[in-house]
């Protein structure tokens, strides 16, 4: 089954959507799972008539289920779907969804029995096809989410346009300046600085290509995003640093230079694991003897890793095709036994990235007006305030991280 084309300002509708998957008998298993899900967590669920569910006092997050044959039948049909499904076409909703989704997230690996997780790999929906990284698959699942539209993006992004998460120092600074901060620190890690020739795989809109170019290094970006490479190009003509940046749009397997340093920001989540391999033994065949590679990286824990690698997602349905989070461990092995490179420093800052996406989400949901005019519908308004809380509730308790690597070759 292939995943849906996410509507655009040009082209709107939600196959299929809005009319729940029937199943009977795995709605009455669905509904009795969620009740003793709920039971004790700090949370209250609301159904029609009054009833209430859940351990939550007066002041913990509401969650009200307004359509609970609907909602039921698609977690029976689909759990790791029907939920945000449920939540984009108003199945359910709630006032706090951060809250009451980190209420979820904090007891995610023991929401359902044991004995039942082991029928995980029977009833969980695998990958489809057509989300597969090879080089031509690996172009379409970028093109589903990066070339949205640029403008949604800056309305919610700070002035870097930086899409990743940031560093803050303490809970204090500007968005802008904890952005500058995190790039600052990649580049650091890559030893980046005048007359370096550097390599970027992912370009975003440009942010940090224009940073290491003002620092004097040339720099060459590779994106498979022509919005983006469109808009980057841009801002480094106005940035006038134009003639020490060159945005390619190619994949980072057809790259055949060699640099002094590689840079790569949250781009490794949507190579997945099965090229792992190739994508750091492309960064390692890329660098100089002595060259450095700066990696910022999504991580999760191995056990966690492992257990989901194989399961299709609402994540991977409506937000990002074909990806994988990898672990620290997963990162060290690959990097130990298919490279020449050895690491040398990192960081964690997973606190940060729920910050990050704090200040999008209010921002995003702030300036909705901006983001329908140009063209996007209810619909998809509810889609992205789910994935922003979601991703939040997840660093909140620890369930997702962020980390720097500096690797030298």
């Amino acid at each position: 089954m292939s995943t849906i084309d996410l509507p655009r300002p040009d082209r709107g509708g939600w196959p299929g959507l809005h009319t729940p998957p029937r199943s009977p008998w795995r709605a009455r298993i669905a509904e009795s799972l969620f009740r003793h899900a709920v039971r004790g967590l700090p949370i209250s669920v609301v159904l029609p008539g009054g009833a209430r569910l859940g351990a939550g006092g007066a002041d913990a997050p509401v969650m009200r289920v307004h359509r609970p044959d609907a909602f039921f039948h698609r977690l029976g049909v689909d759990a790791k779907i029907g939920f945000g499904e449920a939540y984009m076409v108003g199945d359910w909703t709630t006032t706090r969804p951060t809250d009451l989704l980190t209420a979820f997230a904090a007891k995610l690996t023991t929401l359902i029995p044991p004995k039942l997780q082991l029928l995980r790999r029977w009833v969980e929906r695998r990958h489809p096809a057509s989300d597969s990284n090879d080089v031509v698959g690996s172009r379409r699942n970028i093109h589903r989410h990066y070339d949205l539209s640029n403008e949604l993006f800056a309305v919610f992004l700070d002035e870097t346009m930086t899409y990743s998460s940031a560093w803050f120092d303490g809970d204090r600074g500007s968005l802008h300046e904890a952005q500058l901060r995190k790039i600052d620190g990649v580049l650091d890690y890559a030893g980046v600085r005048a007359g370096s020739k550097v390599l970027e795989i992912g370009t975003g809109w440009g942010a940090l290509a224009v940073r290491a170019a003002r620092r004097g290094a040339t720099v060459t970006s590779l994106t498979l995003s022509a919005e983006q490479k469109a808009l980057a190009e841009q801002r480094a003509h106005e940035a006038g640093v134009a003639d020490r940046v060159d945005i390619r749009l190619r994949d980072y397997r057809e790259e055949r230079g060699r640099y002094d340093a590689v840079v790569s920001v949250e781009m490794i989540e949507a190579v997945g694991g099965e090229y792992w391999p190739a994508y750091f033994g492309m960064v390692d065949r890329s660098l100089r003897p002595g060259g450095r590679f700066g990696l910022q990286a999504i991580t999760m824990p191995h056990d966690r890793m492992l257990a989901s690698a194989d399961s299709y997602t609402w994540i991977h349905k409506y937000i990002f095709p074909g990806g994988l989070i990898p672990s620290v461990r997963a990162i060290e092995e690959t990097v130990r036994d298919h490279t020449r490179m050895r690491i040398e420093a990192t960081r964690e800052f997973g606190h940060d990235y729920a910050e990050t996406l704090r200040r999008w989400r209010e921002r995003f949901l702030d300036r909705w007006e901006e983001v329908a005019a140009l063209g996007f519908d209810e619909t998809f308004r509810r889609m992205w305030e789910f994935y922003l809380a979601y991703s939040e509730a997840g660093f909140r308790v620890g369930y997702l991280g962020v980390r720097q690597f500096g690797m030298v070759r």
